[in-house]
């Protein structure tokens, strides 16, 4: 029986775990995960009886095998959450699914509703052009935005940046005024200095024209209008958080006879003379451990990969040494109610605003974005009829100013920005609040990437290592993405497959993940 090492218990992990456990009873699988927690970046923290959405996470693929998956995971709801029950909401029910009152083990479907907040008002995101935007911004900014837009469409620039890419596709008059300040937050970088590659990954065909396209799509009542993923309107999201749908499939995994050993740090990874990888070495409870198998999956960061794998030619360890991330840091914050006014035609418990988050073009503070968890999932906060559970995030580098703060200090610079933004009146408001970080949470497109395709080029020459996921591949992944990597390796290993360009290339082909037909 072959052994197969899997590293990290994240999504890319632990769907190549299941899937080679359901797939063939040839292998004998064993999972190693640093943490104590499944899902990695898209895991749900449980902060007594309040949940948190590490980044929040919508689902939703225009992969079919992705969708199937799921639903065979976490049925999709054949009743209403409580929310929409008490609100009187409509939303799409599957006949003889589970009811989300009765059972946890459900996919709810949400309505999508991300927003900016600039200058203390609220914007579309993606920027529509409706009445409000117009009136927001003011007519003497929309004149200025629709001339740089038309400039931008007539001379395009040759997109060596992020900036050229966004400035191509919005003009520079919005690229100023909603990508420039949050993208160098984001990142620590301005987006002259960030590869255009980040904005085809993650932009996904957005653009102007892509919001008018839709927007009269709409108007006309367009049948099999193509819809962009940042357009979309209804997501699916499992009751109790993203962590939810990865315990299940590690209980899955362990029930079909898969291994899976928490708290275990993997240091190294061993490979012989011939050039093929023969084990791990994994530091448990302060105890150094080999775990000996015949191939390896890794979603471990290719940073960390590298280094600890041995006789790597210096080019190429160079190349993996100085790969950038971006780590972030969250606080979790209840309150009674926030000031925000609902003037959304969205009912809502409470009468919050319905945003799941909203990002924070505000430059006076230092917060990216913030969550509020009680639109992601009713089931999500305690208390829904009387608090409000807000995630503000921030992002930072490990070991930096922000990132070595107590967390008291980190919580109470979050709660100040909260008045200063006018969230919430007083400090004396907050009920509670609760701090986690998030190392190497975002893989980066500056310094060293340049040369990632020689690096993957050297990884593919070891032929029993495959690299998957986002972290694993240096690659910002959704999570439909991350499982399709697990999904081609899988398909590689048990067929004999030994080209590796279907893992590399899954998030890369425009059309991949920019068209699917929604009637």
């Amino acid at each position: 029986m072959k052994k197969i090492i899997i590293i990290g218990a994240g999504p890319a992990g632990l769907t190549a775990a299941y899937e080679l456990m359901s797939r063939s009873k040839e292998y004998e699988v064993t999972v190693f995960e640093e943490s104590n927690t499944f899902g990695g970046i898209s895991r749900t923290v449980n902060y007594k009886g309040n949940r948190m959405d590490m980044g929040g996470h919508r689902f939703f693929s225009k992969v079919p095998e992705v969708n199937q998956w799921w639903e065979k995971m976490l049925p999709s709801q054949g009743a209403l959450p409580y929310d929409d029950v008490v609100l009187g909401r409509e939303a799409t029910v599957v006949s003889g699914g589970p009811d989300p009152e009765k059972t946890d083990r459900v996919m709810l479907k949400r309505h999508r509703l991300s927003r900016i907040f600039f200058k203390r008002k609220f914007f579309d995101y993606p920027i529509s052009l409706k009445f409000d935007t117009i009136k927001n911004m003011g007519f003497g900014t929309t004149f200025v935005v629709g001339c740089s837009y038309i400039k931008s469409s007539i001379v395009k620039r040759k997109e060596r940046s992020l900036e050229d890419f966004y400035i191509n596709r919005f003009g520079k008059k919005l690229y100023s005024m909603f990508f420039e300040n949050y993208t160098e937050n984001l990142w620590g970088r301005h987006p002259s200095e960030i590869s255009p590659e980040w904005g085809a990954q993650r932009v996904k065909g957005l653009s102007i024209s892509a919001v008018l396209k839709d927007m009269f799509g709409k108007a006309f009542n367009k049948k099999n209008r193509k819809v962009e993923t940042s357009l979309i309107e209804e997501f699916s999201y499992p009751k109790l958080g993203p962590g939810q749908l990865w315990e299940i499939t590690a209980a899955e995994f362990e029930k079909m006879g898969g291994k899976i050993v928490k708290n275990a740090k993997v240091t190294k990874i061993l490979k012989d003379s011939s050039n093929k990888l023969t084990g791990i070495v994994y530091v448990k409870d302060g105890k150094e451990t080999e775990f000996d198998g015949d191939y390896v999956i890794s979603s471990m960061p290719v940073k960390d990969l590298v280094e600890g794998m041995n006789d790597v030619p210096k080019e190429y360890l160079d190349i993996a040494s100085g790969l950038p991330y971006r780590d972030y840091m969250t606080v979790g914050v209840l309150v009674p109610h926030l000031n925000l006014k609902n003037e959304t035609k969205t009912k809502t418990i409470g009468n919050i605003v319905p945003d799941d988050w909203v990002y924070v073009h505000d430059r006076s503070v230092k917060m990216g974005r913030f969550q509020i968890y009680n639109n992601w999932s009713p089931y999500l906060v305690k208390d829904i009829e009387n608090s409000v559970w807000i995630g503000l995030e921030y992002f930072c580098n490990e070991g930096d100013e922000m990132w070595s703060m107590t967390d008291d200090e980190f919580g109470r610079l979050g709660i100040s920005e909260m008045v200063k933004m006018k969230l919430i009146d007083s400090e004396d408001e907050v009920m509670d609040y609760h701090v986690e970080r998030v190392k190497k949470a975002y893989p980066a497109y500056f310094d060293t990437y340049e040369h990632m395709d020689d690096l993957r080029n050297y990884l593919d020459t070891i032929p029993n290592l495959f690299c998957v996921g986002r972290n694993g591949q240096h690659r910002y992944n959704n999570i439909d993405h991350s499982m399709c990597t697990a999904f081609e390796t899988v398909d590689n290993i048990i067929s004999g497959k030994t080209s590796k360009d279907n893992i590399w290339n899954v998030n890369t082909e425009k059309e991949y993940h920019e068209t699917k037909s929604e009637g």
